[in-house]
Order: structure tokens, then C-alpha cells, then sequence
């Protein structure tokens, strides 16, 4: 659906029950919104390394931003089978980007994220949910849980502790980071969101990690319709230049296919 059409959103909401504006993590206090601390996202982008950098000046511009969401007994799916077919992503992953965006446009209305954005940073974390021969199964976890490598300061790895005793990332040394959108253990705490529900806010469930990423993407009060938030966004996730143009460049090919 393109940028100037809205989708039908009540539909949405009261036939798949979302969890717009009903909002619930494990933890206490994780839903309070807070500025985004310094980055703690994975350095090593292994599994972009087929993505091409997109040729565009970080800030000159922002891509387009669809939204997601269809008519129909069940909006949200038959919008994912529909976009899978077209872009190479799992319609299960598709619909925790689209209910993600869903969340945070009713919630953060100003932020006007989009699921391409999220989608974007999916593909480059983790190739939504599949790195390392991983499937995403219907109950949005991985077949197997994706753990990044040791943060332990070796060349080309950012040195971070340990921040959760081994919770989340099975080390009890240094940090890792976890899920489909590979957040750090301690950044995880501060965002944790529960998006299906299930009481648990689980960085390997890919709605839960995916709302949580849009959330910190919105942090701070901005728009990411503009240039200058989207890059300030996507830098927050990853503070690298080619990381970002590869961001960009997937989330513009994924709301130009999808429209088309």
C-alpha cells in the first residue's frame, strides 16, 4: 500500500487483536519510553555481507514509507502472503514488521515508522529470523536461537561484559547479541516489549523484537518521514555509514516493490 493510502486500521485491530494501546513486557517499568542510550548493536554485519550499499548521501534523504495492512478476514496476513510473494521475506516475519508499524503509529504517531524500515534492519541483522540455516517457525521464534558472536574486544568486535548473567545470550562472560534483530542483553532490558501477548518479553520472539526495534528507533521524538530523524534512527541502531546505506537501500526496494 503506498504511503498516501491508510490502511484499514479498526479492521485491524479488532479482527487479529493487536496489541495497540494494549501494551504489556516482562519486567517492570521496560514500557516507560526513554531517550536511546549509546548503541549497543552488534558491529559485525555478517549476515548483510550480500546486501549492496545503496549510493545515497546519509541524511539527504529518507526512503519511502508504506504502510502496512489490507481488508479481509485477517488484514495483517493476507497483506504478508501478498508482499512475501513479491520481496524475499517470510510472511511470518512481514507480520510482525506490519504489526510493529500498527503499534507504533497508533502510540508514537509522530514517529511514522514504517514496517520497509524495520524489515530493512531485520534483513541485515539476520536475515529476518533465517542466519546461520535458521527458519522462522508461525510462533515467530527461530528454529534455533540466533546468538551472535562474543563481544570480547578481538579485532573487529566491540568489547561489552557480561550484562544478564547468561539469560538471554547463554554466556555468563561477555555480552552477545540475541534474536532476529540482534539486540545486546542490556539494551534488550531497557526495550523489552511483549507483542503477542504471551506475558514474556522474549528478543528471539521476532514480534516482540521487532516492536521493541521500532520503539528504539522512535526514540527521542522523531520522524522518521524525514531524512535527518530516518538516518539519526538507523545510526542509533548502528553508528556505520555503510550500514545505514544498506539499511536504506533494502527498506526503499521492499516499499517500491510492495506498491508496485
Amino acid at each position: 500500500m503506498t504511503d498516501g493510502q491508510k490502511p484499514d486500521l479498526r479492521g485491524v485491530f479488532l479482527r487479529i487483536g493487536l496489541v495497540l494501546l494494549v501494551i504489556a513486557v516482562a519486567g517492570s517499568g521496560v514500557w516507560l519510553l526513554r531517550s536511546a542510550s549509546e548503541p549497543e548493536q552488534s558491529p559485525l554485519e555478517v549476515p548483510a555481507a550480500s546486501v549492496p550499499v545503496a549510493h545515497v548521501t546519509p541524511g539527504a534523504v529518507a526512503p519511502p514509507q508504506p504502510q502496512a495492512g489490507a481488508v479481509g478476514e485477517d488484514p495483517l496476513r493476507t497483506w504478508a502472503d501478498r508482499v512475501a510473494g513479491i520481496v524475499d521475506v517470510p510472511a511470518r516475519a512481514l507480520m510482525a514488521y506490519g504489526n510493529a508499524e500498527l503499534v507504533l503509529r497508533a502510540t508514537q504517531p509522530g514517529c511514522h515508522i514504517s514496517w520497509a524500515t524495520i524489515a530493512g534492519i531485520g534483513r541485515v541483522e539476520s536475515d529476518h529470523g533465517r542466519f546461520g540455516g535458521a527458519q522462522l517457525r508461525e510462533d515467530g521464534r527461530p528454529s534455533r536461537p540466533i546468538i551472535g558472536v562474543p563481544l570480547d574486544g578481538s579485532e573487529g568486535v566491540r568489547a561489552i561484559g557480561d550484562t544478564d548473567d547468561g539469560r538471554y545470550d547463554g554466556d555468563a562472560q561477555v555480552d552477545r547479541a540475541v534474536g532476529p534483530m540482534q539486540f545486546i542483553p542490556s539494551t534488550w532490558r531497557k526495550w523489552a516489549s511483549d507483542a503477542n501477548l504471551d506475558g514474556v518479553g522474549d528478543p528471539q520472539q521476532i514480534d516482540d523484537a521487532a516492536l521493541a526495534a521500532g520503539r528504539y528507533l522512535c526514540a527521542g521524538g522523531r520522524d522518521l518521514a524525514t531524512p535527518k530523524d530516518w538516518w539519526a534512527a538507523v545510526f542509533s541502531y548502528n553508528n556505520s555509514v555503510p550500514y545505514g546505506q544498506k539499511v536504506f537501500g533494502l527498506a526503499d526496494d521492499y516499499a517500491r516493490a510492495a506498491a508496485g
